[in-house]
């Protein structure tokens, strides 16, 4: 099947992009899950604002103790190390096993986040890092913490007429320790349990349990899964509703395995 017949706009900077979509216009970067739903013909905008032009919407930036992550950023660019320290590290490792590289060569960190797919990678890891994702609107920026960002099923907290613009992530001590573990059933396939674990020296370590079929379960104080990882996953696992067995065991293990690698 083929995408119905739509209109491209490449906006000239932000104001034009926002403008656009308050008309009505999709917004696209690297379009890898806006794709296929347009050859489905499930999505059928009259417009495409194409927003891998935009002033500032790829590359990374560093100030203070704040890495600024622009949303057009790609999986790859990311695989390739352009977040520096400790934080490109583990985003490195993470996107190096985002799909294929085909895909990960076009889609975006931004429109991960922004299509919000419950077992997307971005959906489980960012939050895990404590990061903030920046909104613009036709009232400027605003801040929302990826903890909430995700709220369900391909659905976030940005509102009408808002475009994701970029991530911030706290830089991390090289010392800070991490854990990261997804079940796929095959390679470049999406995860049916991930779960991502940062440890950080004076801080509570911050878990998060994702991709079971609604926004991701985090835990901001998850020293009680740490103490005992069997113990506690059994018990956070328990609390998510409508898991088949299969599933609720897969899940734990994500937990205890992400909790064995971060020490």
């Amino acid at each position: 099947m083929k995408p119905a017949a739509f209109e491209y706009a490449r906006p000239k900077d932000w104001s034009d992009a926002l403008q656009l979509v308050a008309d009505g216009a999709r917004p696209g970067t690297g379009t890898q899950s806006l794709g296929p739903l347009l050859n489905l013909r499930l999505a059928q905008p009259e417009t495409i604002a194409d927003l891998r032009h935009l002033p500032d919407y790829a590359g990374v930036t560093v100030a203070g103790d704040v890495l600024r992550i622009g949303a057009g950023t790609t999986h790859a660019a990311i695989e390739d190390g352009i977040v520096p320290g400790r934080v490109g590290a583990i985003m490195a490792a993470v996107a190096r096993r985002i799909a294929y590289r085909p895909v990960r060569n076009r889609g975006t960190i931004g429109g991960s986040l922004a299509h919000a797919d419950p077992a997307a990678d971005w959906v489980a890891v960012l939050p895990a890092l404590g990061g903030t994702a920046i909104a613009l609107g036709p009232k400027g920026e605003r801040r929302i913490p990826l903890a909430g960002f995700v709220l369900g099923i391909f659905e976030t907290a940005l509102a009408e007429g808002e475009l994701l613009r970029a991530v911030e992530v706290p830089v991390l001590p090289e010392s800070a320790r991490w854990g990261h573990w997804k079940f796929c059933r095959k390679v470049g396939e999406f995860s049916k349990a991930t779960a991502c674990l940062l440890r950080v020296e004076d801080a509570a370590p911050r878990a998060v349990l994702a991709a079971l079929d609604g926004p991701p379960l985090v835990i901001e104080d998850a020293r009680a899964l740490v103490a005992d990882p069997t113990g506690e996953a059994a018990r956070v696992v328990g609390e998510v509703e409508g898991l088949t067995p299969w599933r609720s065991a897969v899940a734990q293990a994500a937990l205890r395995h992400a909790v064995e690698a971060a020490t």
